[in-house]
């Protein structure tokens, strides 16, 4: 059998430039192998290949790896660990709401190692002064002596009495306009209501006017949870009211507790009541290291939880040997290792 007579298209790696290979070749034809532009030969000598008599080519050490472009400064903490790319790479450029682009939004790694454009800037949006609304005026909520304001500032709208503006905020939007004004029209609110376990202080009951105020006391032993006066809103609603938290009591029969930074027997506790958001220590005993340790509880409107791990002790520990009750020997150095110290519910 005669051999071939001719050799294919060579191979060739990634980055070898291919444009000028033939798809057939004869014997002893030579062809030299160069990198296409944007990447870098392995070797500075010129690569030959030679077609052999067996139809095959000779090898070649040429390898061919592409070029890189630094990473622009400001993205680089967005790659950790790397400074440069490779040729090729794009870079697309977004800027965020209330932010306009000054430069091209695409740039790429040229075939030299350098970008195409330099990073763009995100310069921040501005807005024209707000329109004051019909019967009102506008308060900036940072002062300002400019025809302009940026994206993201505001204002408060503010109507003559004893008006009120539909509509109370304005800012500066991402698209670049200001909040249009809102309509200034009389509201008033209706005769304000009691709380539960609470009352109306020095107010006259009738209608209110918009920004006219209220002002609410719990009964004794309560605590008010939220504002103390409530308002007439521009809605001609109220503003919410608050709530009157019960106190609690301390249901174990005998036992001691640490309140208000004092140790205290149960019995001793009178009137035996904690008010709401008050914290109350119990003692619970680590049977394991024979020492006792302390767990708190708080008052929530009128329930104080028990620790999971508290024992009411019996009537003969309690009265014949109280030096061996938790809250009296030994305190433990830390806490314990179980989570023995949940609270339950009293």
């Amino acid at each position: 059998m005669s051999l071939p007579s001719v050799c294919g298209r060579p191979a060739v790696s990634d980055g070898i430039d291919e444009s000028s290979l033939k798809q057939v070749y004869e014997v002893g034809d030579q062809v030299t192998l160069t990198c296409e532009p944007g990447y870098i030969p392995s070797t500075a000598a010129p690569q030959h290949l030679a077609c052999t008599p067996a139809g095959e080519w000779t090898e070649s050490g040429l390898a061919c790896s592409p070029r890189t472009c630094p990473i622009p400064k400001p993205l680089q903490s967005l790659v950790p660990g790397r400074t440069v790319v490779p040729f090729k790479t794009v870079l697309n450029y977004t800027c965020d709401d209330g932010y306009v682009m000054n430069g091209a939004n695409e740039s790429s790694c040229l075939s030299d190692g350098t970008w195409s454009h330099p990073p763009p800037l995100c310069k921040v949006v501005n807005c024209a002064l707000p329109k004051p609304p019909r019967g009102g005026t506008f308060v900036m909520d940072k002062t300002t002596t400019a025809a302009t304001t940026m994206y993201g500032q505001g204002w408060t709208y503010k109507c003559n009495p004893p008006n009120a503006p539909s509509f109370e905020r304005g800012e500066c939007m991402a698209d670049g306009t200001a909040t249009e004004p809102p309509i200034c029209r009389e509201v008033s609110c209706s005769i304000p209501e009691g709380i539960p376990n609470g009352f109306i202080a020095f107010a006259v009951m009738k209608t209110h006017g918009y920004k006219e105020t209220v002002k609410y006391a719990c009964n004794d032993h309560y605590v008010l949870d939220g504002p103390a006066a409530i308002e007439c809103t521009n809605t001609g609603n109220w503003s919410a009211k608050p709530i009157c938290r019960a106190p609690c009591s301390i249901n174990i029969a005998r036992g001691r507790i640490l309140y208000n930074s004092r140790k205290i027997w149960i019995k001793d506790l009178k009137p035996n009541r904690v008010l709401h958001g008050e914290h109350v220590v119990f003692y619970c005993k680590n049977k394991v290291d024979k020492c006792g340790y302390q767990v708190a509880s708080t008052c929530r409107d009128g329930t104080l939880a028990l620790p999971e791990c508290f024992q009411v002790p019996g009537k003969v520990e309690y009265t014949l040997r109280p030096g061996s009750l938790p809250s009296e020997i030994t305190m433990c150095a830390g806490p314990p290792t179980a989570p023995s110290g949940t609270a339950r519910p009293a």
